[in-house]
């Protein structure tokens, strides 16, 4: 997954800071993510291991929160304004995808704020994980419908 955002970051990084910023966001989840993999017994009472999963849980809900209030909108106001339909239309099917593993990650994010207990930690990362996969793959193919289309119809009108 790191190696697939990087890739992203490689050929979008520049359509905006904003963009720029989410894609760095990303890999840092990706990073908090991978160290939270790395931990082979989940022990509530480890004060480290706590703070591991609260500063993933944190950064998690931002780069969610900055995706849905910020990225979408402006790629789908973007493919709106160059009326875009086929891109939109794309959009819309990718941003329901979202949707319900954004419904997921909140779920995650609430469940492990409010308990001590870690028990199912490990299973639940395995799960969130394949749905961050499908969630990153959904927002990569949203980016390149409607950053390819507008870049076209960019160069067509200069």
């Amino acid at each position: 997954m790191l190696k697939n955002c990087k890739s992203a970051q490689e050929r979008w990084g520049g359509v905006s800071t904003l963009i720029d910023r989410w894609l760095e966001e990303r890999r840092d989840v990706l990073v908090e993510f991978c160290a939270l993999g790395d931990i082979n017994d989940f022990d509530s009472k480890n004060t480290v291991h706590r703070e591991k999963l609260k500063a993933f849980c944190e950064i998690l809900v931002d780069y969610t929160s900055a995706g849905h209030f910020e990225i979408y909108d402006q790629l789908v106001q973007e493919g709106k304004e160059l009326q875009d339909s086929q891109g939109l239309e794309i959009a819309n099917g990718l941003l329901e995808t979202i949707d319900t593993i954004t419904e997921m990650i909140l779920d995650f994010n609430d469940k492990y704020l409010e308990t001590d207990d870690l028990k199912t930690l490990a299973a639940d990362l395995s799960q969130l994980g394949e749905s961050l996969e499908a969630r990153l793959a959904a927002e990569d193919q949203m980016i390149e419908v409607l950053h390819t289309a507008h870049s076209k119809k960019v160069m067509n009108k200069a």
